[in-house]
């Protein structure tokens, strides 16, 4: 468990949108499956006094940690007000920020990801799925399903890339320490490299999966940084140059980023790369 365990108590920031009401309930259902304490207070500003599946609501992030004890968040406020929420969460002395909002304005994430950061906030995202730990925590939109507990951790870029790596690892008998979605926008708060200095210090995590796209090149310093067994794979190898890919920061600009030469730069450094995802299991068995 890198970013919680049963033990991490959680606000949501945007409660009371459809959203965010929905995804309080599934974590709150995940965190009494498990046994954990999950989402204890629910922030919308002028909605205070309400409940959301039973979490009472604040108006305010001081607030609600004036009556409950908390470390994280999950934030689902629109993209206009985003930027403002995270760093009001880092204000008032939240150790982690889980950004799941699209279209947060590039400027905007860029100023509150540097204030978190001064405030000793992590930031994970934005437009990301957030962060599971199997039988521990689900802060974010992950499906809890197709995951169970074990040693090897996952990294991506892409949601739903994430979700059908996990279901072959799973399907392969291949548990997971903790998944970790980074998001695809150009600015985000954990890179490859922050997620991987985690894996090396958490001893449940034996080897780890890095799920790239086209764009940046985040997936090779990822790669370069760790001394764990790592497996990896670059989605997008026929997109063509100058066109965005879904994620703002999926797009071969000058000819850079494009999925060819990622891989090419990968096995040049000795990393495994997989062809395709229903590769992954096997390539990691072999490593194990």
């Amino acid at each position: 468990m890198i970013y919680g365990d049963k033990n991490t108590k959680v606000i949501v920031q945007n409660a009371t949108g459809k959203q965010g009401a929905f995804h309080l309930s599934l974590m709150n259902q995940y965190a009494e499956d498990v046994g954990g304490f999950g989402v204890v207070a629910g922030v919308t500003p002028g909605k205070g006094g309400q409940e959301i599946h039973g979490v009472p609501v604040y108006d305010s992030v001081r607030e609600a940690l004036a009556e409950h004890d908390a470390s994280a968040s999950v934030l689902f406020v629109p993209g206009s007000g985003a930027g403002d929420s995270i760093m009001e969460a880092a204000y008032n002395g939240l150790d982690l920020v889980v950004a799941i909002t699209e279209h947060i304005p590039v400027h905007d994430t860029m100023k509150a990801i540097s204030y978190a950061r001064l405030e000793g906030c992590t930031v994970i995202g934005p437009n990301c799925p957030g962060t599971l730990s199997p039988g521990e925590i689900k802060l974010g939109i992950m499906p809890v399903n197709l995951s169970v507990p074990g040693s090897v951790g996952v990294i991506s870029r892409s949601g739903t890339l994430t979700y059908e790596v996990v279901n072959e690892l799973t399907m392969a008998g291949i548990g997971q320490s903790t998944i970790v979605g980074i998001g695809g926008d150009p600015v985000i708060g954990q890179t490859f490299v922050d997620v991987l200095e985690r894996f090396e210090e958490d001893p449940q995590t034996e080897a780890v999966v890095l799920i790239g796209e086209v764009g940046g090149n985040l997936e090779e310093e990822g790669a370069s940084y760790t001394d764990l067994p790592i497996v990896t794979y670059i989605a997008g190898i026929s997109a063509p140059p100058e066109k965005r890919m879904g994620h703002a920061g999926a797009i071969v600009a000058g000819g850079e980023g494009d999925a060819g030469s990622k891989i090419r730069r990968l096995e040049s450094q000795g990393v495994t790369v997989a062809r395709k995802p229903s590769d992954i299991p096997g390539l990691l068995q072999e490593m194990l």
